[in-house]
């Protein structure tokens, strides 16, 4: 079971697609030194971790697919810009978590390139090999998509070999068979390097589900007692992240060795009341996640996003409304759990698929020959036509970017909002199913939360109980600044209230 990190935990991550996020070196490719330059921006804005998305050698531009798990990506930087980059981060109490990929690796890993040379390789049992007959006979030839993976064939062709090796994301990307004790050690290797001899604080951890295939799919849960025991012993401090693509129920048996998993129903969730303008009884929802998940380990930390790199963007979702932006970013932060925002949210980046359309260069200003804009490729959504940069909204104090800044330091602040472990959160029945209310409670200083999803302005009622919730901490509605002063609520706006000040319990002397 896992101790007690709950003051260690980071309150806000941050993802950051290396590659569009800064360039340093006027290449066009974001890189570590890029990074390193906008560690301020990052620490005033309110991040206390990032995840940096692959930083392997690859010979894809995500790099989502290995070939040296001990080495940096050229196009990035060097080991030393990386232990920089580090050092820099803890300087500023910002946290670093690398994503980890151990599903699979490229067909240009060296253990592959062996492996496919003969089946007598020691390399061969690193990944899955079966010739045609036993794939028919398992049934196995073609399987189901799913939100993460739209491969029907999984097999692919090694020429000169009566087997096939089974690739569940691309035919590049050989997926990794853990039966192999010898691979297990290499893994166990792999992350004592990075934990102890680097110093990272943990890892985001890709395609958490397949890590065996579906036919083996029971032992996929199983790993990451292997896994966790590994990064446990190695740095006990350590965080572990999981991307577990499925319906809750399929999620919670993660949490018995993972420290958080990514709440991927949370955020289709939010994607559709945004869309619809009504709630789903999110609250009645969430609760029911929290119940399972404690079931597996009662220290769980719900990690919640918005999107992320593999979906379509937020700001995209909602067809660029500003407003719906800020209403997004006000339902997530003010959610118990541990939010996670995707580089350029704060300043309401679009993007849709296909994938590298979502993963388009941050725009730091409006200078089109900005040496910190990267341009290895040129952006269909993101553009200063459709977003306004980071240089014009920071002096702007109705922005999405001071939005995203001001409800992050209020989350840090407020005692109901930063609770990370054991979540409580209560639904709030305001009389309308376009309004999404909720209670936080806390011994001192307990929240009412008031969303208005809908085009409207709309009348609320305030039930029993919570009357003295007057106080306004917080409000994107002309209608209410510092007091609760009408039951009405305007369209796309939020709300939060504390108890009034009169009406505070006495203190104790």
């Amino acid at each position: 079971m896992f101790a007690d990190k709950s003051a260690s935990i980071p309150k806000v991550c941050y993802e950051i697609f290396v590659r569009s996020f800064c360039d340093s070196n006027g290449d066009g490719i974001g890189d570590l030194n890029g990074i390193i330059s906008k560690l301020d921006y990052l620490a005033d804005l309110g991040i206390e971790a990032i995840w940096l998305t692959p930083i392997h050698p690859s010979p894809s531009y995500h790099k989502y697919d290995v070939t040296d798990y001990y080495a940096i990506e050229p196009e990035y930087g060097t080991m030393a810009d990386f232990k920089r980059l580090l050092a820099g981060a803890h300087e500023r109490g910002i946290a670093v978590y690398l994503d980890l990929i151990i599903n699979h690796t490229s067909t240009l890993h060296p253990w592959f390139m062996e492996a496919r040379k003969s089946k007598n390789s020691p390399y061969r049992q690193f990944y899955w090999w079966m010739t045609e007959d036993q794939i028919d006979r398992l049934g196995i030839s073609e399987r189901e998509t799913s939100d993460d993976s739209q491969i029907v064939y999984p097999w692919h062709e090694n020429p000169g070999d009566d087997e096939k090796y089974y690739g569940l994301f691309y035919k590049g990307m050989p997926d990794l068979n853990f039966h192999s004790e010898a691979l297990r050690e290499e893994m166990a290797k792999i992350v004592r390097f990075w934990l102890n001899d680097v110093g990272v604080d943990g890892f985001r951890l890709d395609a958490a589900r397949h890590i065996y295939p579906t036919w083996d799919s029971a032992e996929s849960v199983t790993f990451w007692e292997f896994f966790s025991k590994i990064v446990g012993e190695a740095k006990p401090s350590s965080f572990t992240v999981g991307e577990v693509w499925a319906d809750t129920e399929e999620v919670a048996p993660y949490f018995r060795n993972l420290n958080a998993t990514f709440h991927f129903d949370l955020s289709f969730a939010l994607q559709r009341m945004l869309i619809a303008g009504r709630d789903e009884q999110l609250v009645d929802k969430l609760q029911a996640s929290f119940n399972l998940f404690q079931q597996y380990n009662p220290l769980f930390v719900n990690a919640i996003m918005l999107t992320n790199h593999d979906q379509e963007r937020i700001g995209s979702v909602v067809n660029g409304s500003i407003e719906k932006i800020k209403l997004a970013a006000s339902i997530l932060l003010t959610l118990p759990g541990q939010p996670y925002l995707y580089y350029g949210e704060e300043i309401g980046m679009l993007g849709k698929k296909p994938d590298p359309y979502i993963r388009e260069p941050f725009l730091w200003t409006t200078d089109p020959d900005d040496p910190q804009l990267t341009s290895w490729i040129e952006p269909e959504f993101t553009t200063v036509k459709t977003v306004a940069p980071l240089s014009e909204q920071a002096g702007d104090p109705a922005s999405v970017f001071n939005h995203y800044k001001n409800l992050i330091h209020l989350r840090k602040t407020e005692p109901a909002l930063r609770q990370i472990l054991a979540p409580h959160i209560q639904p709030v029945q305001l009389g309308d199913d376009r309004l999404l209310g909720y209670f936080l409670p806390h011994a001192s200083c307990p929240l009412v939360i008031i969303h208005n999803l809908g085009d409207a302005e709309l009348a609320f009622q305030m039930p029993e109980g919570k009357s003295l919730f007057t106080e306004v901490l917080f409000s994107t509605d002309p209608l209410h600044k510092t007091r609760l002063t009408t039951n009405q609520v305007s369209p796309h706006s939020s709300i939060i209230l504390a108890r009034a000040r009169d009406a505070q319990p006495a203190a104790k002397q």
